[in-house]
């Protein structure tokens, strides 16, 4: 009889466990937008700033900037028991999100893995106000990019955004090798927020990202952070 009783114990506690269980899950873009379709009425957060947010998210997306003092305050009025989508740029400040967003009890969250980067290079619809559009197509063409290539001398491109940490640590040292070594190399710096359709047609689905071109081919990429001394070392290489 005690045997019995000890083990009903452990099945409602099992079961209270289940219940209450946290589900927290980095999804790839398809994922992504099929659980928004198998959960209607979900709450989606662009943790992007204003600016970003307003050249195109996500249908029906919540902007929260994630940088925002209030941020906290602002994901507390979500429902804790409905699941949460939760996508920024290229996925580290939804991660962090993500991250708050368990701490704060919530029940079901989801992010996007590698962000509206992944979810642009996937081909799959975003708005910019009510309208709902394939990605918008602003900045440089890639006609532009290509006459940017047209050089005699090694083109060091390097993809950015403003937000992006390891890109402002980068910015320093790559104005410096455009001085240094302006001989022999020409440094071209694109925004990727201010360039969405390029980076999507040259596959750019993380920052920072470092494309080497000789001869208008591409010879090294590079993505994330990367030491002043490397990237020298692999200009040199391709002298």
């Amino acid at each position: 009889m005690k045997k019995y009783q000890i083990f009903t114990w452990i099945l409602v506690l099992f079961c209270a466990v289940s219940v209450n269980a946290q589900v927290a899950a980095n999804l790839d873009a398809a994922s992504f937008s099929a659980k928004i379709k198998q959960k209607p009425g979900s709450q989606i957060v662009d943790v992007r700033t204003a600016r970003e947010f307003a050249q195109g998210h996500i249908q029906q997306a919540l902007n929260m900037d994630v940088s925002a003092n209030n941020f906290q305050q602002l994901l507390g009025k979500l429902d804790k028991n409905k699941a949460v989508f939760v996508y920024c740029l290229s996925g580290s400040r939804s991660s962090y999100a993500m991250d708050i967003l368990s701490s704060m009890g919530f029940k079901e969250i989801y992010n996007l893995s590698g962000g509206m980067m992944r979810w642009r290079a996937a081909n799959l619809p975003e708005t910019t106000d009510n309208a709902t559009t394939k990605p918008v197509s602003t900045g440089m063409t890639m006609a532009q990019y290509q006459a940017l290539l047209n050089s005699n001398k090694l083109v060091l491109v390097d993809f950015y955004a403003d937000w992006c940490a390891p890109c402002k640590k980068m910015k320093p040292y790559l104005d410096e090798i455009s001085k240094e070594m302006k001989e022999k190399v020409i440094v071209v710096r694109i925004d990727a927020d201010a360039n969405k359709a390029l980076a999507t047609q040259l596959k750019v689905d993380a920052l920072p990202v470092l494309m080497l071109y000789k001869g208008k081919k591409v010879v090294w990429t590079y993505k994330g952070y990367i030491s002043k001394e490397e990237v020298v070392k692999k200009l040199k290489s391709n002298y």
